[in-house]
């Protein structure tokens, strides 16, 4: 049991892609947690544990609460069926057993001090065998394990042996040598190792994490049950990139977290501080040209913030493997990503292939939105805007997927119109007041017909010569003078706004 143990919300974000969700969370998540266990029919409950509930035995959970649990962990419609509990509820991960899902939580609970400064690892570790299909562990430069994803029946003897040894077997690491992979890790490269059953070891793919030529570690992908992903080596490669910030995080001791960071990101796209200074500060050149694009993700409000931290993660690996000082910041619902200036694929391109994994691995629909490049980080605040605006433009229209600000920059500029007459009461034809629902429609399509009565007609499905005749019924309750070009263009606005 862990002496200090870490509050229910920090043991989810060590766990992260174990975790699928949270299902409850009556009293919140600052709840502190010191052991996991699996609920049985004749066991007691520690104080402070975590409870994994088995498939089938929800009732358990009632007797967990009554002993003293922090929270309770079950799949699916287990999980779903516990949200009256009194307690935290977490998802799990249905490929995940109750044993090796309290196993886990057990092992973040009890890594010492210097071991717990690598949670941000074991985050990464999970995204990263999510997006390959692989098993993933994280090394430091002497084999000792780091972190890890949580691992299904695929697990080989070589990836057992080095979770409980807490490191690569020697063994192992000689053979690593002999074969002349290192040389290839350390010049860059995401290396295959071929599979050798007299070692226990399936196919790997390895790639080195580093500081400039200062060797950091290393992160594995064990192939399992399933094939892994074609775009495995790019997502080694972002994954790389990242986990050389956390170690070199974690082994200076630094308080400032990934959280940190990002409140200052946030900077950037508000413009309220210095950005060129803030800018430097995040190690990127202020006046260097960069593309903003924005995502949103359209799925039910209550699981957002829990999304949106899994597609930072997801978002942070491929932005890292395309633009090694790209920026993603989470802010006011909505993810923007900041990528200097490059060749190579357009930042459309490049946003259409991260739309897509996300909303395969997501389940729920993304959208992004291209703003444009600004000349310098200054200019970002400006663009920010565009994005968020085109997103709202696009919102009830899932089948688009990425979108330019050009592509909706006439929609974009009436809303931002109709927001400023919402504003002055003043500028609008206040005569339209008069008119109900159905005539206010009527009007609206007539207008935006150019007078065709009967394609305006066919819109409303109703016959021409009715509408011929509301036309004219709201010309005399108005006033209106539909032959006046300025009048028409009033009321079209003012229905609009």
């Amino acid at each position: 049991m862990s002496k200090t143990g870490l509050t229910v919300k920090a043991l989810m974000e060590a766990l992260d892609g174990a975790v699928h969700g949270l299902v409850a969370a009556p009293r919140g998540l600052g709840g502190l947690v010191r052991t996991a266990v699996v609920a049985d029919e004749d066991g007691t409950v520690p104080p402070a544990a975590l409870v994994v509930i088995p498939s089938g035995a929800t009732a358990l959970a009632v007797r967990a609460e009554r002993q003293g649990a922090s929270a309770v962990a079950a799949t699916g419609d287990d999980a779903d069926g516990l949200r009256d509990l009194g307690l935290p509820v977490l998802s799990v991960d249905p490929s995940i057993g109750p044993d090796e899902f309290a196993a886990l939580a057990r092992s973040v609970l009890e890594a010492d001090p210097t071991e717990s400064r690598h949670g941000d690892l074991f985050s990464l570790a999970q995204t990263v065998a999510t997006l390959t299909g692989g098993i993933v562990s994280v090394e430091d430069a002497a084999g000792q394990v780091l972190a890890y994803s949580a691992s299904s029946e695929g697990a080989d003897a070589l990836r057992r042996q080095t979770i409980l040894g807490r490191g690569c077997p020697e063994s192992f690491l000689a053979h690593m040598r002999e074969w002349g992979v290192n040389e290839r890790i350390w010049a860059g490269e995401v290396v295959e190792v071929a599979e050798r059953p007299d070692l226990g070891a399936a196919r790997r793919l390895v790639v080195g994490i580093r500081a400039g030529e200062r060797a950091l570690g290393t992160i594995w992908v064990q192939v399992g049950d399933r094939p892994l992903a074609p775009a495995s080596a790019q997502v080694l490669h972002g994954a790389a990139r990242l986990a050389s910030v956390h170690v070199m995080r974690a082994n200076s001791g630094a308080r400032s977290t990934g959280r940190d960071t990002e409140e200052l990101a946030v900077g950037l796209l508000t413009g309220a501080f210095d950005t060129d200074a803030l800018a430097r500060h995040l190690g990127a050149d202020p006046s260097t040209p960069v593309s903003v694009v924005a995502l949103a993700l359209r799925g039910p409000e209550a699981d957002l913030p829990w999304r949106l931290d899994q597609a930072a993660e997801i978002t942070s690996v491929y932005a890292a493997a395309y633009r090694r000082d790209a920026l993603v910041i989470p802010a006011c619902g909505l993810l923007y990503v900041l990528l200097p200036a490059t060749t190579g694929r357009s930042p459309a391109a490049w946003t259409g292939e991260l739309v897509q994994v996300l909303r395969d691995n997501l389940g729920t629909p993304v959208q992004a939105a291209v703003a444009g490049t600004a000349p310098r980080m200054r200019a970002v605040p400006s663009l920010k805007k565009v994005a968020s605006r085109t997103l709202d433009v696009v919102a009830d229209r899932p089948e688009r997927r990425v979108t330019a600000f050009e592509e909706v920059r006439s929609s974009v500029v009436l809303r931002d119109l109709f927001d400023t007459l919402a504003d002055t009461p003043r500028l609008r034809d206040d005569r339209l007041d008069a008119l109900d629902g159905e005539q206010r429609r009527s009007l609206s399509a007539f207008l935006d017909a150019f007078g065709d009565v009967t394609a305006a007609a066919g819109r409303l499905h109703v016959h021409p010569n009715t509408l011929r005749h509301r036309v004219r019924r709201i010309c005399s309750l108005t006033g209106l003078d539909l032959d006046d070009a300025d009048q028409r263009l009033l009321a079209a606005i003012t229905l609009r706004a």
